[in-house]
């Protein structure tokens, strides 16, 4: 199934009614190979319930993780994921790239 931008978007809407915490993730920039494109966005709520994508894989785990704190603090935080940084082998992003992915919390 093919999630677009309007769906998170609209999810995340719907889960702030809710009442759920609710955090969301944009690809800020990419250098070289990256599996998502630069505005890609993933919707994640206090429970780790999710919906989108900003990367794939174990990176889009950590950026779930972080999610909780950025909705917890209310902090935003930008993220970097790339192979000249030892956290890249570690959440599996090993094609070569790099992405920047900004988390803040929905209000």
């Amino acid at each position: 199934m093919d999630v677009t931008e309007g769906d998170v978007l609209a999810a995340a809407e719907r889960w702030r009614r809710e009442g759920r915490g609710v955090a969301l993730a944009t690809v800020l920039e990419t250098w070289g190979s990256a599996p998502r494109p630069v505005g890609s966005r993933l919707v994640i709520d206090a429970d780790g319930n999710f919906l989108g994508s900003v990367s794939g894989g174990c990176v889009e785990g950590a950026v779930v993780g972080e999610a909780a704190e950025v909705i917890a603090s209310g902090a935003s935080r930008t993220l970097e994921f790339g192979v000249a940084d030892e956290t890249a082998w570690k959440v599996g992003l090993s094609c070569g790239g790099k992405i920047a992915v900004y988390v803040e919390r929905v209000d």
